[in-house]
């Protein structure tokens, strides 16, 4: 499906360098819009290069750690001034924790928070400031999970169930705030996903993974191409109406 009104626009996806965050990147391309990459990757440029081979758009890959604001700025700005204002973001960089509560340290605690809540805070922040500044509508994609609504089982994540939670209700709250400003946020919320860290530990851990494909009534994990009709979707004028939702996708496992 396609989304005309996407083509010659501007994305902004965090975590763009591998996984998730690449292919939906790929997906925002495959629409005709240019795209940027941030991560802390050092190949994020090789693979915004490679998206522009394969596309024929315009990309940018810009080496940014998103819990570092002057780092957040410096990039959006270059990404305005070479690909123009980005009028789309999604939030895909993000870690995870499967560690028991009690043993979870502080440190460990405060960088899952501070990637996860603070990243996705302080991107979407600075997204919405160059879309003020240009005086243009936008749409902000906050990718969330099926565990901030959920507590899934059998592994122990408490740490980043609460984060998630925690960015669905930041794509509330930014969407009312900044409704008059004609920008939209929303959330994402994946179920079990076969990103290329999800296959590195269900190939290490495949009695785990059978346990959570048990659970799953579709009786299979998503596949990234299975985000991609959602995010284009929420990223463009189709959904124009639809702002402060958090769209749950995990092949019915939340509904038993």
């Amino acid at each position: 499906m396609e989304f005309e009104d996407l083509r010659g626009r501007t994305a902004v996806v965090t975590g763009g360098g591998r996984g998730l965050g690449r292919s939906l990147a790929e997906a925002f391309a495959a629409q005709g819009m240019n795209v940027a990459l941030l991560d802390v990757l050092d190949g994020v440029e090789a693979a915004a290069e490679e998206i522009a081979a394969d596309s024929g758009v315009s990309a940018l890959g810009i080496r940014t750690d998103v819990t570092d604001t002057t780092q957040l700025e410096a990039a959006f700005a270059r990404v305005s001034a070479e690909l123009g204002t980005p009028q789309a973001l999604l939030t895909a960089a993000g870690v995870t924790l499967l560690e028991p509560s009690t043993d979870i340290t502080p440190e460990q605690w405060r960088r899952l928070q501070s990637i996860n809540v603070d990243g996705t805070f302080f991107t979407a922040q600075a997204f919405a400031r160059e879309l003020i500044r240009a005086e243009l509508p936008g749409s902000a994609v906050l990718v969330s999970s099926m565990s901030a609504h959920i507590v899934n089982v059998p592994q122990n994540q408490a740490a980043y169930n609460t984060s998630k939670a925690a960015v669905g209700h930041l794509a509330k709250s930014l969407a009312v705030e900044w409704a008059p400003k004609g920008i939209r946020v929303n959330a994402i919320a994946p179920g079990y996903f076969l990103s290329d860290m999800t296959k590195q530990f269900t190939e290490t851990n495949p009695e785990l993974a059978a346990d959570w494909v048990s659970r799953i009534p579709m009786g299979r994990m998503g596949e990234p191409e299975d985000l991609h009709g959602l995010v284009a979707f929420l990223a463009s004028d189709a959904s124009r109406y639809l702002t402060a939702q958090s769209v749950v996708i995990d092949g019915g496992y939340t509904a038993i």
